[in-house]
């Protein structure tokens, strides 16, 4: 074996490969076991979606160990080109795509689909992180800001064009990025009072009813949205009297907020009465427990409850889940594939699960931390943010904390471009790890 073969194996994260492949072969099982009755065991026969999902975790493992054995350079210098070809991909899916439940999102290959949205999510952290190393001061311009902004915006239109809301969220954790790399906290703390007060419009808002105390002024609940914007301008205050340099006043700040809190509030409102589609606006009323005339409309999220509580303590053991078996969650093997996992293993398997997410996502963020290459550093953050918010909004949706949309598990949730879309990230990284003791920028 050559020098450069035993310095990247010695090099590898060999810890951060461990948990990848024990949520794999665990997902795996799950996969097996949703999609799989009492009688018929899909994983024994290749056309089914289990045998599908082991012929895409052997693709992966090649893939993979390709990746591994390419210079960390070539993944520098080709970041604008993938980034370049996603985005044309992502554009010719719209013309020439596949269209799946509602959203044309996929190339149809003989027997295979393949999602480039799945893809977009790495090269656009390669493409960012290829941006923002040139100039350890470039962050500091506006016309850098505006730059990091589009490098993420372009991809996200584009696929809010399929339209596939699920995969825009995602791309909302690229400000953790940004963030790190010098993004004012400022930020952050609109973007928390932005949910407060999208939270608050929907409870109040969505309907025209009458309030105690306001009346019925356009349904918008203005009495409990401009309580919210108060709190956010002080908020925003707080964090303005940290900072040492010239300031508005109170009552400046304080008017800026208000209107523009307004604006956000009337425009969500406005946006959800005539842009969102009816199941959708249906999903977030029941998320919020607002009634709807549809009966069928929360039952997803009662029948993911039912199946996750069901499995008690220690769970009805693997392929011995009822609920499971019987197919009463709907989409069980992909975005609701925990539901499977809280059935058949119980809170000891779930547990187990989110335990081997958080350790995950710290190993990636340990690994961030120890790069000499500002490149290695962004992008390793790029996979940590993409992999934190999947788990959320994935975990979340199944618990009823957040509206329901396709958002697949990582590594657990059937789907062979999801699959190689995270093997290629997390390999990518891996390699450029191996490389930390050399300088690449």
């Amino acid at each position: 074996m050559s020098y450069r073969k035993t310095s990247i194996l010695k090099n590898i994260d060999w810890t951060l490969v461990c948990i990848f492949v024990v949520l794999v072969l665990f997902g795996w099982a799950n996969i097996i076991s949703a999609t799989s009755n009492f009688e018929t065991y899909e994983f024994l026969d290749f056309s089914g979606k289990a045998g599908k999902q082991f012929i895409w975790m052997g693709i992966c493992t090649v893939f993979a160990l390709v990746i591994i054995n390419i210079e960390s350079e070539f993944f520098i210098r080709t970041s604008v080109i993938q980034y370049i070809v996603t985005l044309i991909l992502l554009v010719a899916v719209l013309v020439i795509g596949k269209k799946i439940g509602g959203a044309r999102s996929w190339f149809s290959l003989g027997g295979l689909s393949l999602q480039p949205s799945e893809f977009a999510k790495p090269t656009t952290a390669l493409a960012l992180a290829w941006y923002l190393s040139r100039d350890s001061s470039k962050w500091k311009s506006l016309k850098a800001r505006i730059n990091s902004i589009l490098l993420v915006g372009l991809p996200t239109g584009l696929i809010i064009l399929q339209p596939d809301a699920g995969t825009v969220l995602i791309f909302a954790g690229f400000v953790f990025v940004l963030y790190r790399e010098g993004l004012s906290g400022n930020v952050l703390i609109l973007g928390f009072s932005s949910i407060i007060l999208s939270v608050a419009t929907v409870l109040f808002g969505v309907t025209k009813s009458s309030y105690p105390i306001v009346g019925d002024w356009s349904g918008i609940g203005w009495f409990w949205v401009g309580w919210l914007i108060i709190g956010s301008a002080i908020l925003y205050m707080i964090r303005e009297a940290t900072v040492p340099r010239k300031r508005k006043s109170v009552t400046t700040w304080g008017s800026i907020v208000l209107i523009a809190g307004l604006i956000f509030s009337i425009g969500l409102h406005t946006g959800m009465d005539n842009v969102l589609k009816d199941h959708q606006k249906k999903r977030i009323h029941v998320l919020f427990g607002i009634d709807v005339d549809d009966p069928d409309a929360d039952m997803n999220i009662r029948h993911a409850k039912a199946a996750i509580g069901s499995g008690g303590f220690s769970g009805k053991g693997w392929k011995n889940g009822t609920m499971t078996a019987g197919l009463f969650v709907p989409e069980q093997e992909t975005d609701f594939i925990f539901c499977t996992v809280g059935e058949e293993w119980g809170f000891i398997g779930s547990f187990l699960v989110v335990v081997l997410f958080a350790v995950l996502i710290l190993r990636v963020i340990f690994i961030a931390e120890r790069q000499r290459s500002k490149f290695s550093r962004i992008y390793t953050y790029g996979v940590a943010s993409i992999l934190f918010m999947h788990f959320l909004v994935n975990i979340g949706m199944v618990l009823g904390l957040v509206p329901v949309i396709g958002i697949p598990l990582p590594f657990f949730s059937y789907g062979g471009s999801a699959l190689l879309g995270f093997t290629f990230m997390l390999a990518v990284m891996l390699r450029l790890d191996a490389d930390r003791f050399k300088m690449l920028r």
